[in-house]
């Protein structure tokens, strides 16, 4: 089994609550804080590209 390596969880206002986490084996990961067992995974440069797409306001649209 893979060990993840889980960042400490971002909320966002209300009970919005997500973890991102890494492995040795260059994934990434993202799961709703407290779901850690079934969390979205991808490369982690997917992920760098999804963060930076979000912190350019190209997923405004969709909060």
């Amino acid at each position: 089994m893979t060990s993840i390596d889980w960042e400490d969880p971002f909320c966002g206002e209300g009970n919005n609550c997500f973890r991102i986490g890494t492995d040795t084996d260059d994934n990434a990961y993202i799961a709703v804080a407290g779901q850690e067992g079934t969390p979205l995974t991808d490369t982690r440069e997917a992920l760098r590209h999804l963060i930076l797409e979000i912190k350019s306001g190209k997923a405004d649209h969709l909060l």
